[in-house]
């Protein structure tokens, strides 16, 4: 009776290990940074806060569709997604068979994103607190001035068919986060705060089109280029979009 009750703690320590795994957070310290927009004439303040270690996978979204019905694919009103809805599922709670469980959710409405974040007891980062956190490298908490390592995201942006890959499959940054560059774009709860001439989303052909960074060659500031193709991509994007490139991660306040 007893080796019976161990195995069934262990299986239930197993279980809980791995459904935790990919919802762990890291703390990360605030600060001040100039973002984009900002230039030489504007510091943002980051507070203290808490942020997934990795992207949100279709293994937990699943988890949470079957909980929350209401957002499935035929169950959802248009009001908050569009067509591109978790088109590659192969139905409501069931993922094509070339879908990997470990790599991260796409194609998901930034209205979805949020409620996810809400219901997990966090929220989705804002644009700030996002491009605080992915100014690290591996070793650096602001990288930005190397060129190496803004050659590296650009050369991301111009080929991102990476988002069938599993989660954790890009490097882990100075502050133990993984997969801010590499793998997929991700919604922000501010995402269309600030505005960055761009083409919309009606002007171009497909979803390729938005992501495309061969507009780098030349540039002579690839710091600032790297963080513009990131707020055109925003700029972009509606709430009901959903794109193929397109997941999220979520973040939580620090409570003092």
């Amino acid at each position: 009776m007893k080796s019976i009750l161990r195995l069934i703690i262990c299986l239930m320590l197993l279980w809980f290990t791995k459904a935790n795994c990919q919802s762990e957070m890291v703390l990360i310290k605030g600060g001040t940074y100039t973002p984009l927009y900002g230039r030489d004439s504007l510091q943002v303040t980051i507070s203290d806060f808490q942020m997934d270690v990795y992207p949100v996978t279709n293994e937990a979204f699943l988890e949470f569709i079957k909980k929350n019905p209401k957002w499935q694919r035929s169950k959802i009103k248009k009001i908050f997604a569009d067509a591109n809805y978790l088109i590659n599922w192969k139905s409501d709670i069931e993922l094509n068979k070339n879908q990997s469980l470990k790599a991260p959710i796409t194609n998901i409405s930034w209205f979805v994103a949020n409620d996810y974040c809400e219901c997990q007891g966090k929220r989705l980062p804002t644009i700030d607190e996002w491009e605080y956190v992915a100014m690290a490298n591996k070793t650096l908490a602001d990288a930005r001035t190397l060129e190496s390592y803004n050659k590296y995201i650009l050369g991301w942006y111009e080929k991102p068919k990476t988002f069938n890959n599993n989660i954790g499959s890009t490097f882990k940054n100075y502050w133990g986060v993984y997969d801010l560059h590499g793998l997929v774009w991700e919604w922000t709860s501010d995402f269309n705060s600030v505005l960055v001439s761009g083409e919309s989303r009606k002007d171009v052909d497909n979803d390729s089109n938005l992501f495309c960074g061969s507009a780098a060659i030349g540039a002579t500031d690839l710091m600032n280029y790297a963080a513009f193709m990131r707020y055109a991509i925003r700029g972009s994007v509606k709430a009901k979009y959903g794109l193929k490139n397109l997941g999220f991660r979520c973040v939580k306040d620090i409570i003092e």
